[in-house]
């Protein structure tokens, strides 16, 4: 039951005099030309004589004085037939990057090159018209071969559905024999996972984020990889008091878990009258310390570390709310936090503007083994740099929620009720796990 498509192409953004991409006003539609050489140049360079305004006599024009009028009329008709034939070749030329491509690899900087790879694709696995099962997660278990993904809500009329008003997220396992030889199953396990989210590798199994009902709480869930996928509850309070709906997840080196917890499923009904803020969490399994570590976001989303751990990226999809409500003057943003130890204990510190997605909001994200970060936005996946300049994009009809890296630039995007496979360069590696 699969389908495919591949396509190995990619564009270069730039404007018609060779230069980067530009917009005139806030909101308006990039202009994109490809070709990297201007008409102006080939044409000839623009005069940039003027005629003297200082010259206010009543008498008649001297002869040079008239000279350069006339040069100067010249040239400005020649600059008009340029202009003419210039715009006639950008109007020829323009793509627009928000409007529906042909091709899914758009280049912002030559730096996206290296990591695409010498054949880049991007191939349409599944394509399931019954519901959104590809949604959010995305957790690749390499003992296994195996990538877990939890659905968008579903409809359940089942008396039991009554405590998340008759809304049910299932966990789909889909085992890979090859990249395109593939079993896929739905995963059978306890009501402890009551409407999973996000999710990420935990020891020999994986951590998701059980967003609970108004009768369930939400929390942490540890779900082995490996059947019958035997569930236990990590986490469920802070310190006596309900968290609000987790959604993403994230473990550190250390072994500490952190994770967000915005009021997504108050918002969506399922949940009862929030009794926390929207903050960020670290647990630590060991000791059982739970402690806030972020706050002052509009919704707390996707959340991962950079490659040396010394930074923290942290994503606020405030600009889209949980009942629906969208509004652009509301965050859509990537944080970048350092991490400071002191007595033992990290502390996150010198939050900024990592970046801003110009298309949706970043929800899911990651950074590859070079530090580069990756999040799923409203046009597919957007690709940073380290130091917080678009470098790319990895284009998907009507974006994606979330994703996740596989074996030897793989990537997992999931487009509800569509699965792609991207396929970089080998060395092209996610951080989490670096395969």
């Amino acid at each position: 039951m699969s389908s495919s498509h591949s396509s190995h192409f990619w564009l270069r953004p730039k404007t018609s005099d060779g230069n980067g991409l530009k917009s005139s006003s806030p909101g308006a539609s990039h202009k994109v030309s490809f070709s990297d050489s201007s008409s102006l140049e080939r044409d000839g360079k623009r005069n940039s004589g003027r005629p003297s305004s200082s010259n206010k006599s009543s008498q008649p024009p001297s002869p040079t004085i008239s000279n350069s009028r006339q040069q100067w009329a010249t040239s400005s008709q020649k600059l008009q037939r340029i202009n003419q034939r210039s715009e006639a070749l950008w109007q020829q030329d323009l793509i627009s990057p928000s409007a529906p491509q042909p091709r899914p690899f758009l280049i912002y900087h030559d730096s996206f090159l290296s990591l695409l790879g010498p054949s880049p694709t991007l191939q349409l696995l599944i394509n399931d018209s019954r519901a959104p099962y590809f949604h959010e997660a995305g957790v690749f278990h390499p003992p296994t071969n195996t990538l877990f993904v939890t659905s968008n809500q579903l409809e359940d009329p089942s008396p039991d559905a009554i405590t998340t008003r008759h809304k049910t997220i299932v966990v789909t396992k889909i085992e890979f024999f090859s990249p395109t030889d593939f079993t896929r199953d739905k995963v059978r396990c306890p009501e402890r996972n009551f409407m999973a989210n996000g999710g990420t590798n935990y020891k020999d199994g994986i951590i998701l984020c059980a967003q609970g009902s108004l009768r369930e709480p939400s929390g942490l869930i540890y779900m082995e990889a490996k059947r019958p996928h035997k569930t236990t509850t990590l986490l469920n309070n802070y310190h006596s008091r309900p968290f609000n709906s987790p959604n993403d997840v994230v473990v550190h080196s250390d072994g500490s878990i952190w994770f967000t917890d915005p009021v997504y499923g108050y918002e969506q009904g399922f949940r009862p009258k929030p009794q926390l803020p929207q903050f960020v969490y670290r647990f630590d399994p060991a000791t059982g310390d739970i402690r806030v570590v972020a706050d002052g976001f509009g919704r707390p989303n996707g959340l991962c570390f950079s490659p040396g751990e010394d930074l923290l990226y942290l994503t606020d999809t405030d600009m889209i709310h949980g009942d629906g409500t969208k509004d652009p003057r509301r965050a859509a943003t990537i944080y970048a936090y350092s991490i400071f130890w002191e007595n033992d204990n990290p502390y996150l510190t010198n939050r900024r503007v990592f970046a801003y997605a110009d298309t949706g909001v970043p929800d899911g994200i990651k950074c590859d083994v070079f530090g580069n970060v990756y999040s799923a936005c409203g046009d597919g996946i957007n690709v940073w740099n380290s130091g917080g300049m678009l470098i790319g994009k990895i284009q998907i009809e009507g974006g994606c929620a979330n994703f996740c890296f596989g074996r030897n630039g793989e990537i997992w995007a999931f487009a509800e009720h569509k699965l792609f496979r991207v396929k970089l360069g080998d060395e092209t590696r996610g951080a989490l796990l670096g395969v």
